[in-house]
């Protein structure tokens, strides 16, 4: 597998232990770097062929400050020829009206800057009003809510890498 990097918060409990569960569903995890979206330079962003991000949903659909204050650098960048996977956090039973807006957020800036978005799921098994991370039926990533769907985190995660193994080229 070509060099991957998991980027998202250091700072996010819920985030973090999400991020760390993708890093140990692959099998070679040297080539599977978790790094911290706070302190990430350009140049070390654009040095993954593959990228795994992963935000929660703030207040009401926006995205965490973390991610907020990288997208300047993100908007100078040209994204042509990497893949990216997005994993998402909310809660689909308090915020239903917005449920992995952040997810949708940066697939949106994503696909502007000419990446390949991989990794998309189905919205199965969710129930909520509204979501800018649905296209079609389907989320633009992985939709995790600790709330209330917590017992499935393991699965939606072990699931979700065996399909970007395929879809990592």
């Amino acid at each position: 597998m070509k060099k991957t990097g998991i980027v998202f918060s250091f700072n996010t409990h819920k985030t973090s232990k999400i991020a760390k569960r993708i890093s140990e569903a692959f099998e070679d995890t040297a080539k599977v770097e978790m790094v911290n979206v706070e302190e990430i330079r350009p140049e070390q962003f654009l040095g993954y062929e593959n990228l795994i991000c992963g935000t929660a949903t703030w207040f009401d659909g926006e995205l965490p400050n973390h991610w907020d204050e990288f997208v300047p650098d993100l908007e100078d960048m040209d994204l042509k020829g990497k893949n990216i996977a997005i994993f998402g956090l909310g809660d689909q039973k308090g915020y239903p009206e917005n449920f992995l807006d952040g997810m949708g957020i940066l697939a949106e800036l994503f696909e502007a800057l000419g990446a390949r978005l991989v990794g998309f799921t189905s919205t199965e098994g969710y129930a909520y009003e509204s979501s800018g991370a649905e296209r079609g039926g389907q989320f633009c990533g992985l939709g995790i809510d600790y709330e209330t769907q917590g017992s499935k985190n393991k699965e939606r995660v072990n699931a979700w890498v065996e399909k970007l193994k395929l879809e990592f080229r």
